[in-house]
């Protein structure tokens, strides 16, 4: 095997770690210019905070010196000796207080743009027009306001006064300071908020771009380790391979720097080790499969016999249970013609042909024993064809009563639709009702009764549902999965009849999916089962024999 040269080292480790320090520094830089984008955003919340507050005070201090106002005019007009010094000193403060507003409200402009805070101006600058109005008024008024001449109406001179005071141009001064306030206090709030917003952003900026570079450190500390550690590992890993005798090993040999050549070189050593033993194991697995072969051969070879075995096993006890529901019916059919007096010509006919059928059925079940005999019950034949289900059910009926009589149960129907077209094997109809007729008479007590029931589902698919109930011990409900297993028998079923073999409801399901249909059971323990046979009907217009 050819082991290639050397390839020239392309990068080194001086360009890799000159990478790194170069990433490192950059992160460096792009945190600290975010902290200082976040300290300018919280600097500039801070300040319209600032701002929204001196406003707020401002308006409050307009209306406090307003009131004191109010209360020298009520000293001044009732005679309290008031003069009129302090009045012109809280006009001249108001009318200061007034020109800081204005000022604080056009920085507030300057600082917040949004139009939240434009329509807040808007209703700011308004506001300062009616009370600057309302200022000049107030101390027009106030100078030509004289002391309540005695005999003079206080109420009216009082209200007269506190209209100096509390309208201008038509609104409430009263109304207008409080909400003022009010609007202030909410800018107050929200900038307030926006300032713990732009901490809370500042903390986790630098808490995560610290991270980050923290993060970034020590994967290239550890990526720089691994660069000398792991080719050095390899390489010992490997000659420790070869010195057990694992040829399979190989080195990661991907780079292209000295440790990848001398790997490539220690593969390719292992490599053509490891096609000399190949060859060897290949010889002794040729020879490992031809004694697997002969050996699965013989292995065949039993577990036919051994099936051929258990399907004879099975063949008497599908014998047992398939004879039994024709001869029942044929020996029911025979005892009631022999019983009582002589009966009329057309009764003993009537006997005859049930006795034809069900040996026909006879017959019919012989052969299908052959078939489950060579192959499956799955294998069981059927000539489909049109047909009146009604007549298959009319005779279901007749050699019901027959089963039912040797039974000791009694055996009625409801009226069911006059024509029910099916295309299916008339012989095997009547074979898969008639063994869940039988299922239901056997596992009756004596005087109880067995209801025939065809009813007609119109739908997507137009089907029919025959219906068997009886009043017998019931099915318990962990029984229920496995009713339609072979040869499989609930512990109610053998106390109550210790013969039969668990085929009958096997077969009926066969016999009903062959046709396209279906078979289920509903039973509550010692009350009865209710089995439901679903067949689909044939198209409209399909002609149907009797």
């Amino acid at each position: 095997m050819t082991i290639e040269s050397p390839a020239r080292p392309s990068h080194g480790f001086g360009r890799r770690l000159t990478l790194a320090l170069t990433l490192l520094a950059s992160i460096a830089v792009v945190q600290g210019g975010a902290a200082l984008w976040a300290i300018g955003q919280v600097e500039r919340h801070l300040l319209r905070g600032r701002v929204a507050a001196d406003i707020k005070q401002g308006f409050t201090d307009l209306r406090s010196d307003k009131q004191q106002l109010r209360t020298w005019l009520a000293q001044q007009q009732f005679g309290a000796g008031a003069g009129s010094t302090p009045r012109d000193a809280l006009l001249e403060r108001m009318g200061i207080v007034l020109a800081d507003l204005k000022g604080l409200a056009a920085q507030a402009v300057r600082l917040d743009d949004s139009p939240a805070a434009r329509q807040r101006q808007a209703e700011r600058a308004e506001a300062l027009r009616v009370l600057e109005g309302s200022l000049a008024q107030l101390g027009r008024g106030l100078a030509s306001l004289n002391p309540v001449p005695p005999g003079t109406d206080p109420a009216g001179a009082w209200r007269l006064a506190n209209d100096l005071f509390d309208r201008a141009e038509g609104r409430d001064l009263r109304l207008l300071l409080a909400e003022s306030i009010e609007r202030e206090d909410t800018a107050l709030r929200e900038k307030r908020a926006d300032t713990d917003a732009a901490l809370a952003l500042l903390s986790r900026s630098w808490i995560g771009s610290t991270a980050a570079l923290v993060l970034v450190a020590l994967v290239l500390a550890a990526y720089f380790t691994r660069a000398l550690r792991g080719p050095l590992r390899g390489l010992a890993e490997g000659a420790a391979a070869l010195r057990r005798g694992d040829l399979s090993h190989r080195i990661p040999a991907g780079g292209t720097d000295e440790f990848a050549d001398v790997g490539r070189s220690m593969n390719a050593m292992a490599a053509e080790l490891a096609e000399h033993r190949r060859m060897e194991t290949e010889a002794r697995s040729a020879l490992e499969e031809q004694v697997a072969v002969r050996t699965a051969e013989l292995r065949a070879a039993l577990d036919a016999q051994s099936d051929a075995e258990a399907r004879r096993r099975q063949l008497f006890a599908d014998i047992s249970h398939e004879l039994r529901t024709p001869t029942t019916a044929i020996r029911g059919e025979a005892q009631v013609a022999l019983r009582g007096a002589d009966k009329p010509i057309e009764d003993y006919r009537g006997s005859l042909r049930r006795i034809e059928d069900a040996s026909r059925h006879l017959s019919l079940a012989i052969d299908d024993l052959l078939t489950m005999a060579r192959s499956d019950i799955d294998a069981l034949s059927l000539r489909r064809v049109p047909l009146d289900l009604v007549a298959i059910l009319d005779d279901l009926l007749s050699s019901g009563e027959a089963i039912a009589r040797a039974g000791g149960v009694s055996l009625d129907h409801a009226p069911w639709p006059a024509v029910l077209p099916v295309i299916g094997d008339a012989d095997r109809l009547r074979q898969l009702l008639l063994a869940v007729l039988d299922n239901a008479v056997r596992y009756s007590r004596p005087g109880q009764a067995v209801r025939l029931e065809a009813v007609r589902v119109d739908g997507e698919v137009p089907r029919v549902e025959i219906r068997i109930r009886d009043e017998g011990i019931g099915i318990a409900a962990e029984d229920l999965p496995r009713v339609f297993d072979r040869s499989h028998r609930a512990p109610n079923a053998i106390s109550h009849r210790a013969d039969g073999s668990g085929l009958g409801l096997p077969i009926a399901r066969v016999l009903a999916r062959g046709h396209g249909g279906e078979i289920t059971l509903a039973s509550v323990a010692g009350r009865g089962t209710t089995a439901t046979v679903t067949l689909p009907l044939a198209v409209e217009g399909t002609t149907v024999s009797a």
